[in-house]
């Protein structure tokens, strides 16, 4: 039992909420203040006698959420009583209508979208996908919710340590799947950054520390690059007048992360670990002309690099942000880069969604915020016409967060924003609904193109229709925008109506002529048994003729073997101690065995194709429909869809490590050609470590060796002792695991 010193808890609560109040003064209106401390009395009564994992008192948590929203995103009073409020209807007896007496409606508004949904969903469903879709909901009457919840994901994530493993992996998979685009489309940068940060710390947490250790390093040697790098820009913007600032600060760990995974590189080469930020005091005139000149000078002293210059001033990102970058050779002969904004669109860079309403109140007109208006209202579109179920809105929705955009024109010049890789189809749809569905073709730049055509940046483009078109399953595969999707989906579901109702009726006969039960349980295996994604796209195969009727039987044969084999194991696993027994027997005293679930038991499980776990690894057990427990490494490529979505289907697990049986893994070699290298590789790997090698391939093109060698190992310490002896031969260059 924790001993809680009550007086100190009370004093550091009040010290919390004085913090708040101090924070929020500045845009405080007569009476707010008044409003957020009897919100704050409610959430401290209600949460009394609650504990959070790590032992402090509940409160801290919407205090910590309150502070976020006003502190990093600059939100006001109506989001600091929500916030404060955000789990009282949750985990008290309080009830919306109270919230709604005692706050009024649009404070009730924010809390009902932040109230998870309880009950039973769909198969094909989940939980987590259905709370998700019931918060954007809510975004079409006040984008406050997104925000605060982004708020409160963020306190999650800083406070995740307290958290089992099996949670940590759950939260931070769901946070880079969601919250983190999420922030990102918003134009929470900061956010967004420390939010992929927390993810790599929790998922991936030798490679983390390796990463911020690797930063610390090689600070003062970054601290001293930085200052005489600007000293000649500081002194020449001084002397033209500017009033301006200028920061230098590196890169987040994750994205450092991500360009050493995309480009397959050590940390030492990544060329542009950190930035350099001129802000601007400039006026709202003089903005665009003011940072051009800004880039003349910086360019005066250090030559850019032509294919790097991003003019987001002129046409500013989708997401409000705005800003000009360029990549400049320093004289040490290094890349930097340098980003060029006044403090207006560094504000909103930095807090986006609320920076913009802030500035469009001031009347600055609403330059720049059209297009987060825009995309609220697609959003808004999309959730009106999407009737599919939550895990499939998840993934159009998710496909419309991390978009770079193409600009293109109409005959008569009008600028159109796309999402990048748009299409003409994509265009048409843009301009208007029937448009794209009579759409046959296009002209751009009065060349003719089928409706395939990939758009560029500056084309221009003509849509030809006919009155015989119509809508195929096939123009989903050619469109990227979230509208054109959803209206061809819209188009195609009451073609699809008809054929799943036909087909459940089929489903329904043959299951009867064949003595089974039509229930959800039934259907779900027969879904998994075809390997679709939901019920209705089974059904919608029969109907259509897809799947012939008579290939049900196949599945009642199988189900058939399925209960024979479970019977012989069980028959074989009277206990689970002659279970135990029964490994052991089977593969030596010695074997590493996998430990799952809350009681790390000896279960039976399968390890998962697409990610080839061994013993060392980290993994998580997922509860599948058909095969039972499958094992998969935290770093698998599907783990952030599994965890995210069927959080309640993952389970704990771990290795026991005592000494192994083999496991195949593979490696990736690249290397400078020359005589005898492949004899030093095998060398290495059969006499030093006494490894069985199933095979190798080798190829050589002008003087660059690359080659893969499959080879059986005992765990993840056993391949990292492997991977260091091979890095040591000389002329390799490069070693890397696959899967």
């Amino acid at each position: 039992m924790i001993q809680v010193d009550v007086e100190e808890e009370r004093k550091e609560i009040l010290k919390r909420y004085r913090k708040l109040l101090r924070e929020a003064k500045p845009f405080l209106k007569p009476g707010d203040a008044k409003t957020i401390k009897k919100a704050f009395n409610v959430a401290l009564e209600a949460h009394k006698d609650m504990r959070r994992k790590s032992g402090e008192p509940y409160i801290y948590h919407p205090l910590e959420v309150a502070l976020i929203c006003v502190e990093e995103i600059g939100l006001g009073t109506t989001s600091i009583v929500s916030a404060l409020l955000h789990d009282v209807v949750e985990d008290t007896d309080w009830e919306l209508e109270d919230i709604e007496r005692e706050f009024g409606p649009k404070v009730m508004t924010i809390i009902d979208g932040l109230t998870k949904i309880a009950g039973v969903f769909d198969y094909g469903s989940s939980q987590q996908a259905e709370n998700f879709r019931k918060m954007l909901l809510t975004l079409s009457d006040d984008v406050r919710v997104i925000l605060i919840k982004i708020a409160d994901r963020l306190n999650n994530m800083r406070t995740l340590a307290s958290m089992p493993r099996h949670k940590q992996l759950k939260i931070a998979s769901e946070t880079m799947y969601l919250y983190a685009p999420l922030a990102h489309r918003l134009g929470l940068y900061a956010i967004k950054s420390e939010l992929e940060d927390l993810y790599l710390k929790y998922t991936d947490t030798a490679t983390y520390k390796e990463i911020v250790q690797k930063i610390n390093e090689s600070k003062s040697y970054r601290n001293r690059f930085i200052k005489s790098f600007i000293q000649p820009i500081e002194e020449e913007l001084t002397r033209q007048g500017f009033k301006f600032s200028i920061k230098g600060r590196p890169k987040s760990v994750y994205s450092i992360y991500n360009k050493m995974k995309k480009q397959g590189i050590p940390f030492e080469e990544v060329y542009d670990l950190f930035a350099i930020r001129i802000i601007l005091d400039s006026d709202l005139e003089n903005e665009k002309a003011d940072c051009w000149q800004v880039y003349s000078i910086v360019t005066d002293f250090y030559r850019p690099n032509p294919d790097r210059l991003r003019d987001w001033i002129s046409t500013p990102r989708s997401n409000g942000y705005e800003s000009l970058h360029t990549t400049v050779m320093s004289n040490s002969g290094q890349w930097v880069e340098v980003q060029i904004r006044t403090q207006r669109m560094d504000e909103i860079a930095e807090r986006g969604y609320a920076a913009h309403w802030k500035y469009k109140e001031k009347d600055h007109g609403s330059r720049g915020s059209s297009g987060l208006d825009e995309w609220i209202t697609q959003v808004r579109s999309m959730l009106e016409s999407n009737e599919g179920n939550a895990i499939e809105f998840m993934d159009d929705f998710r496909g419309n967060l991390f978009q770079e955009e193409v600009f293109v024109f109409t005959p008569k010049g009008d600028l159109k924003v796309l999402a990048f890789g748009a299409t003409a189809l994509d265009f048409a749809f843009e301009i208007h609904t029937e448009v794209g569905a009579r759409c046959i073709g296009a002209k751009v730049n009065q060349k003719l193109v089928p409706i395939t055509h990939k758009l560029k940046n500056g084309d221009q483009v003509e849509i030809l229709t006919s009155n015989k078109q119509k809508p195929s399953e096939d123009w989903l595969n050619h469109v990227v925008t979230s509208r054109a999707k959803a209206k061809i989906k819209d188009a195609l579901r009451e073609e699809k109506k008809s054929a799943i109702l036909d087909g459940r009726e089929i489903v329904q006969r043959k299951l009867k002529q064949m003595k089974m039960e039509f229930n959800s349980e039934t259907v779900e295996k027969l879904r998994a048994y075809f390997e679709l994604k939901t019920a209705n796209d089974f059904y919608y195969r029969v109907g259509k003729g897809i799947i012939d009727p008579t290939t049900i039987k196949s599945f009642k044969d199988f189900k058939e073997n399925q209960k024979l084999k479970h019977k012989a194991i069980q028959e074989k696993v009277k206990d689970e101690s002659t279970f135990t027994k029964e490994i052991k027997s089977l593969k030596g005293p010695d074997h590493d065995q996998l430990l799952i679930g809350e009681d790390m038991d000896v279960v039976d499980y399968i390890l998962a194709k697409c990610c080839n776990p061994i013993p060392g690894d980290d993994v998580f057990g997922f509860v599948t429909v058909n095969e039972g427990i499958k094992i998969h490494r935290t770093s698998c490529p599907n783990a952030l869809e599994l965890l995210s979505n069927h959080g309640n289907r993952v389970i704990k697990a771990r290795w026991t490590s005592q000494k192994e049986i083999a496991f195949l893994a593979g490696l990736h070699i690249v290397g400078t050609d020359r005589v005898g290298l492949i004899n030093d590789v095998t060398k290495v790997i059969s006499n030093e470590l006494k490894v069985n090698m199933r095979s190798i391939t080798v190829d050589s093109d002008a003087g660059i060796f690359e080659g893969t060698i499959k080879l059986y190992v005992h765990s993840t310490e056993h391949l990292e002792t492997l991977i260091k002896n091979l890095r040591e031969v000389d002329g390799i260059i490069k070693v890397s695991r696959f899967d």
